[in-house]
């Protein structure tokens, strides 16, 4: 059970995991050993709450697929163990930033003072600079 908040938790049955070799440099022992975890989450299917599930699929992000499903693929440690782990975290990572509600930004304008300060900075700006002309 992958525990996401206190209050939601997803059973390991809706997580698939696959054990693969990984990719890259590692000598022999890449050849043999299957130490990258493939992760699949199928959105749709989940028990998660319903707009969780609408948060994650309105994701942008490039793990969704069109069918819904995250995919995660880990092979940044060498066992089997820590990959499943840090597939684990990722899925957990994106599940939980899917969940914050964005604050509503009301865009807001310069005030009045700092409207006439930014003016009277461009005429004394301006009075610099024309006095560093040559008189004629």
């Amino acid at each position: 059970m992958l525990q996401i908040t206190d209050t939601i938790n997803i059973p390991e049955d809706e997580i698939e995991l696959h054990f693969i070799r990984a990719s890259g440099a590692g000598g022999q022992n890449v050849n043999k050993v299957a130490s990258a975890v493939h992760l699949r989450f199928d959105i749709r299917s989940s028990s998660l709450p319903d707009s969780c599930k609408e948060r994650l699929l309105a994701l942008g992000d490039q793990r969704l697929t069109q069918d819904g499903v995250i995919i995660i693929k880990a092979q940044t440690y060498r066992t089997q163990e820590q990959n499943k782990e840090d597939a684990l975290e990722r899925l957990r990572q994106i599940i939980t930033e899917a969940m914050v509600i964005q604050k509503h930004r009301r865009p807001t304008r310069p005030g009045k003072n700092a409207r006439k300060k930014r003016t009277d900075m461009k005429k004394q700006r301006g009075t610099i600079k024309a006095l560093r002309k040559k008189v004629a």
